[in-house]
């Protein structure tokens, strides 16, 4: 079977995003490495255009678009981070982009997004289906769909994180054990371990979601794509995806990828534990991986671990009542 992205799509769009998307840094931090008894290398993708990975995959997205597509507009479905990176990109690129967004969307996320200039659409992700409200608002008017990660564009965006990581690494001459990246639908798990498995394939990946939202945990362990209680629900809005994607699982799956879970206490913890020591600021979502490292999800010790910070869009209030 063919997989959707190879090293070569990754190479092609770190090409495409460079000077848009920023290259952010590899990470080591004495106190995180003193915590597990390992090495530990993050991946700060708070830090990127719009505070959070997604950006990467959008503009290698929208960017690819013919004249005619572009004068045709974009349109998207996203809880959040995915709508900001695509109304950003869009910006960019003198794209309309109108976005379909939960009215549980956290307020910042709306905001930014809004802020970008994009036009909104809200809808009641509990009794509605957002691909079929974002075909409706597609319409007639031949806009392009782009989805948050069954994409193969917005994969090898996304897969543009494990290719930097891989060449700081090299650049260091060490090689890693493990990674440990933040999984809703997978287009950032899937993009960053073909860049990581290409570089280093004897080391082990795991994808990390909340306990709630295991659907990939469970596909991984049963062979077949599972999906999310509808009334399941967590502070990780980042995450919240019904399942992993058609194209994103069979690169999970052939690169024999594991899962692990964090409560959302946890991951309200890693939170904060990224504010107070790291002097990172990270949302749920994207503090998951840390999470799982710091409640010792993966043997850490005398090892070498990436983790990626997948997102740092929180809202003021939910950081206060961590920092409390």
């Amino acid at each position: 079977m063919s997989l959707a992205i190879n090293i070569e799509d990754i190479q092609s769009a770190a090409e495409q995003i460079k000077g848009a998307a920023v290259r952010t840094p590899l990470i080591e931090h004495p106190a995180l490495n003193e915590l597990v008894g390992g090495r530990v290398f993050i991946k700060p993708e708070n830090l990127q255009v719009i505070g959070a990975f997604k950006f990467r995959g959008a503009y290698n997205r929208l960017s690819r678009l013919s004249e005619a597509e572009r004068a045709k507009g974009v349109v998207a479905f996203s809880s959040g981070n995915h709508a900001q990176g695509v109304a950003k990109a869009a910006q960019m690129l003198g794209i309309k982009a109108t976005i379909v967004m939960p009215n549980d969307a956290p307020k910042l996320k709306l905001a930014n997004t809004r802020s970008y200039g994009a036009e909104v659409v809200l809808y009641d992700r509990y009794n509605e289906d957002r691909e079929e409200v974002a075909k409706r608002v597609v319409g007639d008017s031949g806009a392009t769909v782009v989805p948050p990660y069954n994409d193969p564009y917005i994969m090898a965006g996304q897969g543009t994180v494990g290719l930097e990581v891989a060449q700081d690494l090299e650049q260091m001459g060490l090689k890693p054990d493990q990674a440990l990246v933040n999984c809703g639908g997978g287009g950032l798990a899937s993009g960053t371990f073909v860049a990581l498995k290409h570089h280093f394939p004897a080391m082990d990946g795991y994808v990390v979601e909340p306990q709630a939202f295991d659907d990939v945990c469970r596909s991984l362990n049963t062979g077949s794509i599972q999906t999310v209680d509808f009334g399941a629900r967590s502070v990780c809005d980042a995450l919240l995806t019904p399942s992993a994607g058609e194209l994103t699982f069979p690169i999970l799956q052939s690169n024999a990828i594991k899962g692990l879970t964090v409560s959302d206490d946890e991951a309200l913890d890693a939170v904060r534990y990224a504010a107070i020591t790291l002097k990172m600021v990270v949302e749920p979502g994207g503090a998951a991986a840390l999470a799982a490292l710091m409640n010792g999800r993966v043997a850490a010790k005398g090892r070498t671990t990436v983790i990626v910070l997948s997102g740092g869009n929180i809202e003021p209030e939910m950081l206060a009542k961590c920092m409390g």
